[in-house]
This record gives C-alpha cells, structure tokens and sequence, in this order.
C-alpha cells in the first residue's frame, strides 16, 4: 500500500496554504496526495444549506472546500495522485484515524475560529498530540514552500534518548530530499554542581550520537545551545525551512503527549514544525 501525505482543509487560508506545502511534499517523496474535511456537523449542515441555498448538495459544504483545494493542488502539482475524501466526524478524531495511514499529515496553523496567528489552532494542536504519524504543522509566512525553501536548511531538536530517533530519521530525509544541510540544536543548562564546559561537551557526545548514522552525502551541522530548549528552538526557526522534534509516545489512554518543548514551537515557531511520535 503506497501511504499518501494527507492534508486537512476546513477552507479557511492557512488551509489552502496546506495544500500547497503538503503537494509539494508529496511530489517530493512520490507519494499520492490525500485531502480530507472532517466535520462533525457535515451530514447536517449539508443537507440544510443546500436546501436554503436551492444549491445541489455538492455545491456547497464540504464538496465544495474539497473541490477549491483539490484544484489548488493539481494546478501547484499536476503530477500528482490526489483523492478526496469527507469524515463525518469531529476534525480531531478524524485526522488522528487518517493519521495511522499516513505518511505525514500536513495542517494549517488556525482554521475558521478567528485566532490570532500567534495562537495554535485546537485541532492542530490535538492532532499533533496523538497522531501515528508526522505532523507538520504550518507556522511562520513562508508555510507555503516547502520544495523551495527560502532558508535552505531542516533544523532538527535532539533530545534526551536520541538512538533510534523517528525524529533524527525524519528530518535527515526531508534534508537529504531537498538538497539543503541539517543543523541539529541540543540546548544545555548548568547545575550547580556541574561546569559549563562538561554540560557543553555531553552536549555535543548527545548530537554526535544522535547524527552518527547521517548519509556522508549530507551536510550536518552541530549546534548547542546554553539556555532552554524551547528558547533555542524557536530562535533556530527563524533561520529555518522546517523544524523537527519529537514526542515520546506514552503509553495510556490518552496516547501521544506533548512535552512542553513541543508545546512551545507548536505556538511560537517562525517557521513549519514537525511533530515526529517516537515509540519507545
């Protein structure tokens, strides 16, 4: 089964803005492009405001957001595999399902509620919460480029068990795919009882650790950070085309939950982040 990148469209800008980032992606990894529009309300609504409408069905709803992005992304990439698809269904539950399927899944930063764009969107921040596969949620002005990124670099946050990482694995991909370096960030902090010196270099053993399988084709580049790792993240975006972390999988009812890093650049990054579920 080929795994498509699927993108959530509510039809709100930063949806459409998806599109296009999530088109390119899949061009990129030659994968289909799935969008989907989750709404609870869709077999209700549908019906009534075609009736007041005196519109056929398809013409208004869900049908017709589906159809403006399903445009949008044969016109951004026409060779493209692209399918449609309604989930009558809250958008939370919906993109989390549509999430085991996925390779990634792409979503604007705010939909129809009206936040301001420094705030997250609940459904993406849901989503990003629990779902089975990458997330890339839209921050920043440039969300809209992902094959030809204005900063020309992937940064990647390293954290505490970086052997293995999903994170480290996904965003050497996306590096090596766009033909731009990597720059791995380890922020460090120093306890009374520890010189800044010996915090620096366990560092730097952590990012070696974490990179010690790169491709020798791709350029790699090592930074640490004293200070919290929220802050070095979020300065590291402004300088960035994607930024990688990841999130440890919990397990438990409540599934994939977020650290307080992830948290943070889901809110303040200047730039698109991925949010990568690591399986312990």
């Amino acid at each position: 089964m080929e795994l498509p990148v699927v993108v959530g469209v509510d039809g709100s800008e930063p949806s459409l803005r998806a599109v296009d980032w999530a088109a390119d992606e899949a061009a990129l990894r030659g994968a289909p492009l799935r969008l989907v529009y989750a709404s609870l309300w869709e077999r209700y609504e549908g019906a009534l405001l075609a009736q007041e409408l005196d519109k056929p069905l398809e013409e208004v709803m869900a049908r017709d957001v589906l159809g403006t992005a399903e445009e949008r992304a044969r016109r951004r990439r026409p060779e493209l595999k692209v399918t449609t698809d309604v989930l009558p269904e809250e958008p939370e539950y919906g993109l989390v399902r549509e999430s085991s399927t996925a390779l990634a899944l792409v979503l604007g930063c705010r939909g129809r509620s009206g936040m301001a764009e420094a705030l997250l969107g609940s459904v993406s921040l849901a989503v990003a919460g629990h779902a089975h596969c990458p997330v890339i949620v839209l921050r920043g002005t440039h969300d809209s480029q992902a094959r030809t990124g204005l900063r020309g670099r992937i940064a990647l946050g390293v954290g505490e068990k970086p052997a293995g990482s999903a994170a480290v694995r996904f965003a050497v991909e996306e590096a090596v795919l766009r033909g731009v370096p990597l720059e791995a960030v380890r922020a460090w902090r120093c306890p009374a009882h520890a010189t800044p010196h010996s915090q620096r270099r366990q560092a730097l053993g952590v990012l070696e650790e974490a990179l010690r399988d790169v491709p020798a084709e791709l350029k790699a580049d090592r930074r640490t950070v004293e200070g919290h790792a929220r802050d070095a993240l979020i300065a590291v975006s402004r300088e960035s085309d994607l930024l990688v972390v990841g999130a440890r999988r919990r397990h438990g009812p409540f599934g994939l939950q977020l650290s307080r890093v992830a948290h943070g650049v889901l809110h303040h990054a200047a730039c698109p982040v991925a949010v990568v579920p690591e399986h312990a």
